[in-house]
């Protein structure tokens, strides 16, 4: 791989890092409404008084930097940007948005990157086993199964699962509000809490990705089935199950292997409805309530970051498929 190619992949990353900045900062300021005043009604409909409106609107703007004329703004974002500094949530002043993110982030990144792993491993071999002779019927039958209801969103799974296993059967915790206030200090009773509130989210995301990573495979094993290498390797006389292993499903996996690189770098986005459903305290979740609250500083922080690791997650994967491929080069010939 070229010097050249690696600074050119550089620059395409940073004009997008920049263009996702720009459209964070301006979509939402389209939205009608004003922050300040939304919060301030939201007091109200509480309970809360609130005297001196049109003042303490006028000094929560100037504290925000919302009084400044757009282009004003823009630039000072673009700086705190650099620092990744995203200064304090509208809706919970005076937390930071920094400690928002830093809050949410460990539950979402642990949710998604074990329930993606899972997923991928267990659909890799289940879409590999579908396509050899030797698989049992009843193996056949459970990847029909899921290969059937990869097409349903996970959050209608959810949905099932929640009142299956969380009101019907009470196998489960229906939400995770309760068992989150309940956790002290990292120890074993709050790790088989965090396993506990965390399986029916899991199982749902888990349900819903395992038949797509299992029918991509089996798409991918179809395709190499007709390949010279593998006429040639049954022509040596080689077992089926060394030519499975070694030459069909090897081949079939580097295609796999880069979606697992893009599904791993958009863990981060979280499972907002699935979040929302089990009142899981994600990043999804904390982006959706920021949304609704029109909270500027927080929702440009999420989805900041989000971009930032999608662009980075699609920057190695392309940096490092040579390697994984030597057949592929990014040089001219």
């Amino acid at each position: 791989m070229s010097i050249r190619y690696i600074a050119f992949r550089l620059f395409i990353f940073a004009l997008i890092i920049w263009v996702a900045a720009s459209l964070n900062f301006l979509l939402p300021r389209l939205v009608p409404g004003d922050p300040i005043t939304a919060m301030l009604n939201r007091l109200e409909d509480q309970g809360m008084a609130v005297t001196n409106q049109v003042e303490l609107i006028a000094a929560y703007r100037e504290r925000f930097g919302l009084n400044a004329p757009l282009g004003v703004q823009y630039v000072r974002y673009l700086a705190a940007v650099l620092r990744f500094d995203f200064g304090y949530s509208i809706t919970s002043f005076p937390t930071t948005v920094a400690s928002i993110i830093s809050a949410s982030l460990p539950w979402t990144i642990g949710l998604l990157s074990v329930t993606t792993l899972l997923a991928f491993t267990i659909g890799i071999i289940l879409g590999a086993l579908f396509m050899w002779r030797g698989t049992p019927l009843l193996l056949r039958l459970v990847t029909w199964f899921l290969i059937i209801i990869a097409p349903l969103p996970y959050y209608l799974i959810a949905i099932v699962l929640l009142f299956l296993l969380g009101f019907t059967l009470r196998w489960l915790p229906a939400t995770s509000a309760s068992l989150v206030n309940q956790m002290s200090g990292f120890n074993w009773e709050s790790i088989s809490k965090i396993i506990n509130m965390s399986t029916l989210p899991a199982l749902s995301i888990l349900l819903a990705a395992v038949g797509s990573w299992a029918l991509g495979m089996r798409a991918m094993m179809i395709t190499v089935q007709g390949e010279d290498y593998i006429t040639l390797a049954r022509a040596k006389g080689l077992s089926e199950r060394r030519i499975m292993l070694g030459y069909a499903m090897r081949n079939a996996l580097l295609p796999q292997v880069t979606a697992l690189g893009i599904s791993l770098a958009t863990v981060v986005s979280g499972a907002t409805l699935v979040e929302v459903v089990f009142l899981y305290p994600g990043i999804g979740r904390a982006l959706l309530t920021a949304t609704n609250n029109l909270d500027y500083p927080l929702i440009q922080g999420i989805t900041f970051i989000l971009v930032v690791s999608v662009a980075v997650g699609v920057l190695i994967v392309d940096l490092i498929y040579p390697l994984l491929d030597p057949r592929i080069t990014y040089e001219r010939r």
